[in-house]
């Protein structure tokens, strides 16, 4: 009788301090472990796991240092921003629309650096911002234009992205080696995820907006 060979799950390694309540798990088709982010969320780690998450009009920034391999993921939106304001909220710096951005990058970067990333080895890739609310203004394009700033005034250069047009994706990204694979969703999927980004900018209205940020 032959044997079937089959190779057991590696162990789930500890995710680092403060992501304990992103749910992980084994993705069979990567053959890796992934945390799921939902809107509003980040997630960073040193392990070599898959980072994932569904965007309609939100933006998620995928960022590493390309030498050590630490990285992560966000899932932002602004609080529906018209796009013809965003020069009076750039003049600004102090709308709650763009400090909402700044939290979410700023969040993002510090925690990669504070765990032994570099600034000087820093690679980004963008995801998302589609206009899939059809009965909305171009929140995604909002979204677009103020991470597209946001990285200029920092200067971190953008090596990939797929964003803006009507389609919802699916992005998995993998921060030791930079690999991310999207998936471009129709409209099957768009009632879900356009309910869902209306809790999540419901519940951004409703929350006090952060202090400042300063990046180290």
């Amino acid at each position: 009788m032959a044997l079937i060979s089959s190779q057991a799950k590696p162990t789930l390694q500890p995710c680092l301090p403060g992501f304990e309540h992103v749910r992980r798990s084994w993705n069979a088709q990567f053959e890796s472990y992934a945390a799921r982010i939902l809107p509003g969320e980040f997630y960073v780690t040193k392990n070599k796991e898959g980072v994932a998450t569904t965007l309609g009009s939100c933006i998620s920034a995928c960022i590493r240092d390309k030498v050590f391999g630490i990285g992560g993921m966000n899932h932002f939106m602004l609080p529906t921003t018209e796009v013809s304001d965003l020069a009076s909220l750039k003049a600004s710096n102090l709308s709650e629309a763009t400090r909402y951005g700044n939290y979410a990058m700023e969040h993002l970067i510090n925690e990669i650096m504070r765990n032994g990333g570099r600034r000087q080895n820093l690679e980004v890739k963008l995801f998302g911002g589609g206009r899939i609310m059809s009965n909305m203004t171009d929140v995604g394009l909002a979204n677009i234009t103020f991470v597209r700033d946001y990285l200029a005034m920092e200067n971190l250069s953008v090596v990939a992205e797929d964003v803006g047009d009507i389609f919802p994706r699916m992005i998995m990204y993998f921060p030791a080696t930079g690999m991310t694979k999207v998936k471009r969703l129709r409209s099957l999927h768009n009632n879900t995820i356009v309910d869902e980004e209306r809790r999540y900018v419901d519940s951004i209205k409703k929350q006090p907006v952060s202090g400042d940020i300063e990046l180290f």
